[in-house]
């Protein structure tokens, strides 16, 4: 089967037509994209795995998400040690407690529809596109290449910044309550952390740079999040939120660090190990 036909049985290809790269449908598609992107850093294309496919979306993941790894801790936006000495003033001494939980890729069979979707060529090349790459790679690493977040009632994913400078990711159950996606756009850059803006986010003065989304199963999100700081608000009810996340990179081999795949997954193996040491960042910022 060809990458065109195998995104085709997993992705509204009727109403995201992506089968032809070089089609004025595809080209369309990515020119929305890459303007939300340069807008606010966050695009999202709804209902992008066939509606007759996503009860079977819910179930699949549903179905791995008692393999997650939880482990409530103390972070920080930066996800850096809380220990390390900051000024009084920095956003970085802000700590909260993080319990979402993470199901990793060794755990989600080739056969499910967000690994499909993971792995095939053709929506690799849509993604590079879309971030105006020549082109991503896989993450060659066994754990967090591709992972499903599941945060349980009572639970959120606190502010952060990602390490990646983009993220893909596709809801697969929502909440009964809360769980909104909120982000602030461009809160900081490659040159300039704007710790007094962050700061007023983190203690809840900051609303006015808040955007917040509502998604939906099947919605496939591409999100900025170097540089916009964002959370999953606190989930109410009693249904958990799952998002799979498919993390891409522009180079080839990247591998996670040891202590942050023992802190997401709970375990490490002889490729953390072996990388370790060899982290590549694309500026100098704190994380």
């Amino acid at each position: 089967m060809g990458a065109a036909e195998a995104l085709a049985r997993v992705a509204d290809t009727d109403r995201y037509p992506l089968t032809d790269p070089d089609g004025p449908g595809w080209k369309a598609v990515v020119s929305r994209t890459r303007d939300a992107l340069a807008e606010s850093g966050c695009c999202v294309l709804p209902d992008f795995i066939r509606p007759s496919l996503q009860e079977a979306l819910s179930a699949e993941c549903a179905r791995i998400a008692p393999h997650a790894h939880y482990d409530v801790e103390t972070v920080n936006a930066y996800n850096i040690d809380v220990g390390i000495p900051l000024p009084e003033d920095h956003p970085g001494r802000i700590t909260v407690k993080r319990g979402n939980a993470f199901v990793a890729r060794d755990q989600i069979p080739d056969d499910f529809i967000i690994h499909r979707l993971y792995a095939n060529g053709l929506f690799q090349r849509f993604v590079a596109d879309c971030f105006g790459l020549p082109r991503v790679h896989e993450l060659a690493d066994p754990l967090s290449a591709l992972c499903l977040n599941v945060v349980e009632p009572g639970m959120e994913h606190p502010w952060h910044f990602d390490t990646n400078e983009f993220t893909v990711s596709l809801l697969t159950r929502e909440a009964e309550d809360g769980g909104l996606f909120e982000y602030c756009p461009n809160i900081r850059s490659a040159e300039a952390e704007n710790f007094d803006d962050v700061r007023r986010v983190l203690t809840g003065r900051g609303g006015d740079l808040v955007h917040r989304l509502a998604l939906r199963p099947g919605d496939l999100q591409l999100f900025k999040g170097r540089y916009s700081l964002h959370r999953v608000s606190r989930v109410g009810g009693t249904t958990a939120r799952h998002t799979a996340i498919l993390a891409y990179s522009e180079r080839p081999g990247v591998v996670g660090s040891v202590a942050r795949t023992r802190q997401l997954f709970g375990r490490v193996l002889p490729e953390h190990l072996a990388a370790e040491g060899r982290a590549v960042r694309v500026d100098r910022l704190l994380d």
